[in-house]
């Protein structure tokens, strides 16, 4: 089993000592090859789960009241830092929502990208930057050699969410984690990164895809779990089965909801 989350909690405490349940009993598995499609309305707790798995949220606030994480048999929540920082990047590839939170907007696009190829692989700095500049192509940037030396505020919104996907991908990880990762991209850049996330998870790689999109979890998930309120309302090995005939209401009005937008474009 390459990820499994057992009864996991995840809690924020305020400044005033108030404690918020983000994430209740929560139970994901992820097996290699396979794409689990999380999805929810804003602050359903999908984001809290998929940061969880790497330990990316800020703690405090955050902890973690009960639960497991177990990514190739070792728990994510137990481990030294140390240890899970050899595994940010290289077993664990991370596509951010939002970019421009991630991206250094002091160093040029190719530098960051050269930097994590060098954090985690031994290769000369050339290989890296010529690697770089692959992974820029290969998500649909062009005139790759002038993006590579620009800033990330020089880019669109899209053109950055490009470069964090590159970011996430490029090192080849046993597991990614996507949150919303084709948001801000146009219909033909969306298809082609769709493309190569599915082309690593054949690889026997596992992602864990966040999204509010249905349309993307039906071309991208081969199972799925819905979440409200922080918990997990539904789960299906069956996305086609899912779309058929969802067994939750709240899944139903999800399904029903995405439906009527696709009427009304």
């Amino acid at each position: 089993m390459l990820l499994k989350i057992e009864d996991l909690s995840v809690s924020f405490r305020n400044d005033d000592g108030d404690v918020n349940a983000a994430a209740i009993d929560v139970n994901l598995e992820l097996e290699r090859g396979e794409v689990l499609g999380l999805v929810g309305e804003s602050g359903s707790g999908k984001s809290t789960v998929s940061m969880s798995v790497a330990r990316l949220l800020p703690s405090p606030p955050a902890f973690y009241p009960k639960g497991r994480i177990l990514f190739d048999g070792e728990d994510m929540l137990s481990m030294k830092l140390e240890d899970l920082r050899k595994k940010r990047g290289k077993k664990i590839g991370v596509v951010f929502q939002d970019p421009m939170g991630s991206l250094s907007p002091l160093h040029r696009i190719s530098d960051q990208l050269v930097e994590t190829i060098l954090l985690h692989e031994d290769m000369s700095k050339k290989a890296a930057n010529d690697m770089a500049l692959e992974w820029l192509g290969k998500v649909g940037i062009r005139n790759v050699p002038v993006i590579a030396k620009a800033y990330p505020h020089e880019l669109s919104g899209g053109m950055q969410q490009r470069v964090m996907i590159a970011m996430g991908l490029m090192l080849g990880p046993d597991l990614v984690i996507a949150d919303e990762p084709t948001t801000a991209l146009d219909v033909t850049v969306q298809a082609q990164v769709l493309k190569l996330m599915k082309d690593l998870h054949q690889a026997n790689s596992g992602v864990l895809l966040i999204t509010h999109d249905l349309g993307v979890v039906s071309q991208m998930a081969t199972k799925l779990a819905v979440m409200k309120n922080g918990r997990v309302i539904e789960k299906s090995d069956n996305p086609a089965e899912f779309f058929a005939s969802p067994k939750h209401p709240y899944s139903q009005s999800l399904i029903r909801e995405a439906r009527k937008m696709e009427l009304e474009y």
